[in-house]
């Protein structure tokens, strides 16, 4: 799969209302409060951040909250181009199974950014996700 190239201002502008929307979190449980940014093929940004529940399955990553959002604005055939996630502790977090997976449903050529190990990272959904699936 070939990957999108992605523009040093767009990324910025993405981790950017990343943090923006970290602010919003909700995360009473963890403390751990996230941020995400996505930018659809059309460019139209959309952004989300983790909302916590006493029942903890309940939880919503910020990576689904930014996709839920898009496609509840933009329509089913929106599709993603690039995710951006940040957290308010500074430390290495990709998005989790489930957040690749709804990432690779909308966005099978999407590149994510996110803090790892060795600093900020662009990572191809696939490079991320090596066995996503899609039914269509």
């Amino acid at each position: 799969m070939a990957k999108q190239l992605l523009s040093s201002k767009d990324r910025q502008r993405l981790l950017q209302a990343a943090r923006a929307a970290m602010k919003n979190a909700y995360a009473p449980y963890s403390r751990f409060k996230v941020g995400a940014a996505l930018l659809t093929n059309k460019g139209e940004t959309f952004f989300g951040c983790n909302v916590e529940n006493a029942s903890y399955g309940m939880t919503n990553c910020a990576e689904r909250t930014a996709i839920f959002a898009a496609v509840a604005k933009s329509g089913p055939k929106m599709m993603i181009r690039a995710v951006a996630v940040v957290n308010d502790q500074g430390v290495p977090c990709s998005p989790c199974g489930a957040c690749r997976q709804v990432i690779y449903e909308f966005g099978p050529e999407a590149t994510v950014f996110f803090q790892s190990k060795k600093g900020w990272t662009g990572a191809h959904i696939t490079e991320l996700l090596p066995e996503g699936f899609r039914l269509k």
